[in-house]
């Protein structure tokens, strides 16, 4: 599964686009936030890329999770929002 990582300042059209292609290639992908900015951000883009796909008959779901990553040596909590066709 492709990983899709989002920040605080992702541009949220930008990362609804990198979804829609992953999607129309008939596989899942996960995006990944740390933080209520990219969490947001992501959201957004989850949002939109639905708007991206609906026109062609793509229904997107996504499944919220938690995942432990480690940044600079760190663990830290992520948002896990996995997105795939319904």
């Amino acid at each position: 599964m492709e990983i899709l990582k989002v920040s605080s300042h992702s541009t949220p059209n930008s990362v609804a686009g990198a979804i829609a292609g992953v999607i129309r290639e008939n596989k899942s992908v996960e995006v990944q936030a740390i933080g209520a900015g990219a969490a947001n951000q992501a959201i957004k883009a989850i949002a939109i890329a639905r708007g991206y796909l609906a026109p062609i008959g793509i229904d997107l779901i996504c499944i919220p999770a938690f995942a432990n990553v480690q940044i600079d040596g760190e663990d830290r909590t992520a948002m896990k929002l996995i997105c795939e066709k319904r």
